[in-house]
């Protein structure tokens, strides 16, 4: 295929630069895009009269006929074109003649480039987002079932105090949130078209950017034409937004490993989202949460990769930024991926609500509680915090914890502890009793679950 740029050389580019220049093998997915974006330059041309209506209409025609061609298989994608733009104009070309050859009128590749990944990312930013909501309802489902099954919670990676499976499930949700809000963000900087910025300084013609800017569902043209083609910060920030949904998604998947080992076994996964072993017949791996952890990696160095290459870039156009795409485009896939895999695997894990229960009622969890109602009794919480180690590291002594200790062995350390104590260090106490807002009281994750459902659907 002759290159579009052929006129200024004398001789042909080297086989081995033409494959290290190509980059249809990953930008070929915005052929929606780019015919997208040219149906839409072909319309205003036509209306601003800078072709004829009769061309306009051509071009428009056979840029829907090219889309259809290649959404049905009819027409393949040349992998000897050096990107997706030329390999649709070349096709228009062969098809129409001169006429296909008026399509690039007052546009550069630059500006073409920008355009298509903006309209490409606004699509995948749909979809994203609407995996990132299904995973928060997910959660809302799951913890409306278990406001009241008591967990430990823990700090440290320590037993620290009493919660529910509910709040820490809602603990998530509340991060998913973020994310879905971090999408809108994206989404509102990204929603300026860049097309008529040309190569780098716009054009002599009497285009008009509003209109191609409005049929192509953008808010506004971009205001200055060299950030229109230099601009790749929608490309980082939705990396770095991907990056963050992926790190919570790494860190549920750390805690899903955890529960499921044999040592907590609060939960345990469906045989359709586990794995086994090769050599060991007893073993159910948690394969799906150690991938996502371990491609919680790879997106992040996708994010490297992106500033990484912008950081030295003068204006305008650089080459470099033709390595945008397989960046984003790979942070976008890893992300849907793992989305995808993990919500049904949520939805279909087991809780084993007893084991939860259990392990709260070993590692002297209530132990704030115990001091708490000191506290309430009048004593300083410094005061009541010392005594309650006290009783802690007598329970350690004696082998037996704070809700088995005798009462007699309260009463030593100060008259204010009475029989209702055991009441008050009870875990279920402990928990019902913690319903200051955001707490893991039955009562404040239900209306943790309610605020986040109006969240997720206003």
């Amino acid at each position: 295929m002759e290159k579009m740029w052929a006129g200024r050389f004398s001789k042909e580019v080297d086989s081995g630069v033409n494959a290290f220049n190509s980059s249809i093998s990953f930008d070929g997915r915005m052929y929606k895009n780019d015919i997208e974006g040219s149906i839409a330059h072909a319309t205003m041309l036509g209306e601003a009269g800078i072709i004829s209506r009769e061309d306009s209409e051509t071009l428009i025609k056979g840029l829907n006929e090219i889309l259809a061609d290649i959404d049905s298989g009819k027409l393949e994608l040349d992998m000897t074109a050096e990107d997706i733009h030329m390999f649709i104009e070349a096709e228009l070309t062969k098809r129409f003649g001169s006429v296909g050859k008026r399509l690039h009128t007052s546009r550069s590749r630059n500006d073409q480039v920008a355009l298509d990944i903006r309209l490409y990312l606004r699509d995948e930013i749909a979809e994203i987002r609407a995996l990132v909501y299904k995973i928060t309802d997910v959660l809302c489902n799951i913890a409306e079932k278990h406001t009241e099954t008591i967990m430990p919670g823990y700090t440290h990676l320590q037993r620290a105090q009493p919660i529910t499976f509910g709040q820490h499930l809602m603990a998530y949700a509340q991060m998913f949130l973020r994310d879905l809000e971090r999408l809108d963000d994206v989404n509102k900087r990204m929603n300026e078209c860049p097309l008529g910025s040309g190569a780098l300084a716009g054009t002599t013609y009497n285009i008009d950017r509003f209109m191609t800017s409005s049929l192509l569902g953008f808010n506004a043209p971009m205001v200055n034409s060299l950030d229109g083609v230099s601009d790749r910060d929608f490309c980082i920030e939705l990396s770095s937004a991907i990056s963050i949904i992926m790190m919570h998604l790494s860190r549920f998947s750390e805690e899903i490993i955890l529960w499921c080992s044999w040592e907590f076994k609060f939960i345990e996964l469906d045989d359709a989202f586990a794995t086994g072993s090769s050599i060991m017949p007893q073993k159910k791996n948690p394969d799906i949460a150690e991938l996502v952890r371990g491609k919680t990696a790879r997106v992040f160095g996708d994010n490297m990769t992106l500033l990484a290459m912008m950081k030295g870039l003068p204006l305008a156009y650089n080459k470099d930024m033709q390595e945008d795409k397989e960046a984003i485009f790979d942070a976008i896939d890893n992300v849907k991926l793992c989305l995808s895999t993990f919500i049904p695997m949520l939805e279909t894990m087991s809780v084993y609500k007893e084991n939860m229960r259990n392990a709260a009622a070993r590692g002297f969890i209530n132990a704030t509680d115990c001091a708490d109602y000191l506290v309430k009794k009048g004593m300083p919480f410094r005061d009541a915090y010392k005594i309650t180690g006290g009783l802690v590291a007598e329970c350690i002594e004696k082998q037996t914890d704070l809700e088995h200790l005798p009462i007699e062995c309260y009463k030593e350390k100060t008259d204010l502890f009475a029989d209702d104590v055991y009441n008050a260090i009870s875990l279920d106490t402990c928990v019902r009793e913690r319903k200051s807002y955001g707490g893991p009281s039955p009562e404040s994750v239900a209306k943790q679950i309610e605020i986040t459902r109006k969240k997720l659907n206003k």
